[in-house]
């Protein structure tokens, strides 16, 4: 499928929906993450019945939602000011020199689209703070030294324009990718900007396709005709904040004047639309309609014969994700069982059949991954399909071929037991690239011609701390049902079992997103180098052995993610790694509600917790920007049966109780996080206050879900998170 999200949803439809309605902003370097608009469903709710529908009684805080309100800025500026002088310490500004120097080097790695010969980067440093997009050849990308050429400079038209722009990728229109729709934001947040801009002039195209701030996507079907999902006004956005309609937009026409191809329920997540070619080559229309997070129907919309512009439905169950072609084969993704095949199973289809009369008559078996087996990523060039596995989260990559009815496969011979990312692939070209690292390897960036399965190393980041002297290793703890849980912990090598060690414990648990080895030279040089341990935790919720691993948390069972992570945090004391005096733990986003969590139901196990933009009104969390998208994770908190029961009980906002021993949190949001709400730091934030208990707390005003919208931003805030885990942690 081609499209604004296309990169995205080359994976699984569980992660296109994670990254684009909720995200993992892990850090700068290794763990990757992306993604209100102004729907009545996200406006503050002013009626105290509204808000107590879910069983809240302190109205007295809802204030603090309105997210540019001035009593809500002036109580977070309080905070911020409260908090600086506590925070920015000697340590902290050590960690930021030296995190700063990592992220301005001209030696990091340009990960680059290819494109009809060209390769595309974004880049930034410290004389291109907000960015610039740039091209070189292929022969010169692989070089010494390329040869850039600007196309675009974020800095620049930031000036121009009188706006704090913040680059969020482009969409171009094959097979020349002159033409392009380029996103802009303000401040990081989700919502963009689109302009359709041309690359041989390097200029906006006047009186070319725009469209103003929203949530949603765009995809070309030819230079004259584009795929849009917008808000195109009121009643066309659902519940979670995302587009509800689907249109094609003819050029030289007014967008009100777009022809409607399908049109959701204000109760579905979103209404996205791309492409997929045909048998001759030509791009048909696909319109994507996520009736929840997980559970989705595809939609041909055919443009000529009898039945032009009736959508057809794809005949595949709705826990599917319809990714990438390859020799006339859809490629689909298993989130249930289907046709014989088991849920995790990677099978695909003839396109051509399914054209002819709208069914699907035979599947055929890609891969079918083991119970400790997991699929990464994949995508498709002209000769072959790449695709990471991970086995026991390690990962190796296999090329699949497609002859005769069946699919074959054979090992590329990469660096294994660490993080195999499957990188920039285009169906129309043989070159693609391949990511390898580890804990302490840093990344490589490998090219693959898949004509001839040649490989050759492209680029390479230097070691940015002393990995010699450390190691990596993976235990494994016993959580409450017996179920072994994974998880990495990473020390210099004469670590000593004295339970003195300041030790970090990082987790996520939700969205089936794995949480696999990366190279992070913020973790190595402002914690590993210090001493510190670092713990990495695959608890279930995540997708580190597909589908069930995930399913294993949701809703009702989500306790179990919880306990997995208590598990890992009393194994490293029951080695003698570590003690609660030195034991913290850190998460973002779905992550930030598995911090809050500890800090309610475990406070006796860590004497450092570090909530980051979290989720911890659960509540009210479906009344929030894109919250109501999440009921398919977390539960609907309205529901008057177990379900609702379960998640109002659950919700960290509402667990904190007087006399309580809690270790002192970080809490940090960002102002322009549109999507998941600041306003579950902030009372969570002052709910402490109410109580007399102690909290450091940062809000940044910019940079949106992931945290900082420049790199000086994201030093930083990352100083700050490690300097708070060091005095907390660390023996002075």
């Amino acid at each position: 499928m081609q499209g604004e999200d296309a990169m995205t949803l080359m994976t699984t439809q569980t992660k296109f929906l994670s990254s684009l309605l909720l995200g993992t902003a892990l850090i700068l370097t290794g763990c990757g993450e992306t993604e209100a608009t102004k729907s009545e469903t996200n406006k503050p709710v002013t009626s105290e019945t509204d808000y107590t529908k879910a069983g809240q009684t302190d109205a007295d805080h809802i204030w603090l939602e309105e997210v540019e309100g001035e009593k809500a800025l002036a109580k977070v500026k309080a905070w911020n000011a409260a908090s600086e002088p506590k925070m920015q310490t000697e340590t902290y500004k050590a960690m930021k020199a030296e995190l700063l120097e990592v992220y301005n080097s001209p030696e990091k790695i340009p990960y680059i689209s290819y494109r009809g010969g060209m390769a595309h980067n974004f880049w930034q440093d410290d004389k291109h703070v907000k960015g610039i997009w740039r091209t070189t050849t292929l022969e010169s990308y692989t070089s010494g030294s390329p040869q850039w050429e600007t196309v675009l400079d974020i800095d620049a038209l930031a000036e121009t324009d009188g706006k704090n722009w913040v680059y969020k990728g482009n969409t171009c229109l094959g097979p020349d990718y002159n033409r392009c729709m380029v996103r802009l934001s303000v401040g990081g947040k989700d919502a963009v900007e689109r302009r359709e801009f041309d690359v041989a002039s390097q200029s906006f195209v006047d009186g070319g396709f725009m469209l103003p701030e929203s949530k949603g996507g765009t995809a070309w079907i030819d230079q004259d005709n584009l795929l849009i999902g917008v808000d195109f006004g009121e009643g066309t956005m659902t519940d979670s904040g995302y587009p509800m309609i689907a249109k094609l937009w003819t050029r030289g026409t007014d967008v009100s004047d777009a022809k409607e191809l399908m049109r959701g329920e204000k109760t579905d997540v979103g209404v996205f639309s791309g492409t997929f070619e045909n048998a001759d080559g030509d791009d048909e229309i696909l319109v994507v309609r996520a009736t929840t997070f997980y559970e989705t129907e595809y939609y041909w919309i055919p443009r000529s014969g009898d039945n032009a512009f009736k959508p057809v439905k794809v005949p595949v169950p709705a826990k599917v994700n319809l990714a990438d072609q390859y020799k006339g084969q859809q490629l689909v993704t298993l989130q249930e069982d289907w046709r014989g095949h088991k849920s995790g199973t990677l099978v695909s289809y003839s396109i051509a059949d399914f054209m002819d009369d709208g069914e699907i008559t035979d599947v055929h078996e890609v891969i079918k991954p083991t119970d400790r087996q997991s699929i990464g990523g994949f995508g498709a060039t002209k000769s072959a399909v790449l695709l990471s596995l991970y086995d026991n989260v390690a990962g190796v990559a296999l090329a699949f071929d497609f002859e005769d009815g069946k699919w074959t496969s054979s090992k590329l011979d990469f660096p294994e037991n660490g993080n195999v990312s499957i990188g920039g692939t285009n169906a129309k070209e043989d070159i693609a690239f391949v990511n390898t690292e580890s804990f302490l390897e840093p990344d490589t960036l490998w090219m693959v011609d898949t004509s001839d399965m040649s490989i050759s190393k492209a680029k390479s980041l230097p070691q940015w701390f002393d990995a010699d002297s450390m190691t990596a290793e993976q235990h494994f703890a016993t959580s409450t049902d017996g179920t072994k849980i994974p998880y990495f912990m990473v020390h210099k090598k004469d670590l000593k079992m004295d339970g003195k060690n300041p030790t970090l414990l990082y987790g996520y648990g939700g969205f089936e997103i794995s949480i696999n080895p990366s190279y992070s030279a913020t973790i190595g040089r402002a914690w590993l180098e210090r001493g510190g341990v670092y713990v990495s935790a695959n608890i279930r919720g995540g997708g580190e052995f597909g589908p069930s691993w995930h399913q294993a948390g949701l809703k009702t069972k989500r306790q179990i993610v919880y306990d997995d992570f208590i598990a890992v945090g009393e194994d490293l004391i029951a080695r003698k790694v570590t003690t609660p005096e030195h034991l913290g733990t850190h998460g973002r986003s779905n992550g930030g509600l598995l911090m809050g969590v500890m800090f309610t139901q475990r406070p006796d196990l860590f004497n450092a917790v570090a909530v980051g933009v979290p989720l911890l009104d659960m509540r009210r969390y479906d009344k929030l920007l894109a919250g109501a998208s999440w009921v398919g994770e977390y539960g609907d908190p309205d529901d008057t049966g177990a379900e609702g029961e379960f998640i109002r009980r659950l919700s960290p906002y509402h667990q904190i109780k007087e006399g309580e021993d809690y270790p002192v949190p970080y809490i940090y949001t960002s102002t322009k996080d549109d999507r998941v709400h600041p306003g579950h730091a902030r009372k969570f934030a002052q709910r402490l206050e109410d109580m007399g208990l102690p909290f450091v707390y940062y809000e940044n005003i910019d940079g949106g879900h992931a945290g900082a919208a420049n790199l000086e931003e994201t030093a930083h805030s990352q100083a700050l998170i490690y300097s708070y885990f060091a005095s907390q942690l660390m023996d002075e």
